[in-house]
């Protein structure tokens, strides 16, 4: 079966970080690209990153570009999120998803998603 296990979120204070880390099994890790999402408590959700593949195939969305960056480790199955300058804006639940894409710029959530874990910046 697909299992996709976040760890990492908790509280910090603002301009504090974080790293987020998704350890993925029971398929091919290496035959996907991997995604990070968001959803607020209001509801909205909103795609964060995603990476494809080696390191530098990656994409970001503009509200985190240059404060997040992802990275994996194929050996381990494991894609990470470093978020750094953390801002109350930045609270939410926070998801990694196998992706259903070939490029991190086409990757858009349609695929398996994780419990998530909860990310409080105050």
């Amino acid at each position: 079966d697909v299992q996709l296990v976040e760890s990492g979120g908790g509280s910090v204070q603002v301009g504090g970080s974080l790293r987020l880390s998704c350890v993925a099994s029971g398929f091919d890790y290496s035959n996907f690209c991997m995604g990070w999402f968001r959803q607020t408590a209001g509801g909205e959700r909103e795609g964060l990153a995603a990476i494809c593949g080696s390191n530098e195939n990656t994409h970001y969305a503009d509200s985190v570009k240059g404060r997040f960056t992802v990275s994996q480790d194929g050996a381990e199955n494991t894609v990470y999120l470093q978020m750094n300058t953390l801002s109350p804006e930045d609270t939410a639940v926070y998801y990694c998803v196998r992706e259903r894409c070939n490029d991190a710029r086409d990757c858009a959530g349609f695929g398996y998603w994780g419990q998530g874990t909860q990310v409080t910046v105050s």
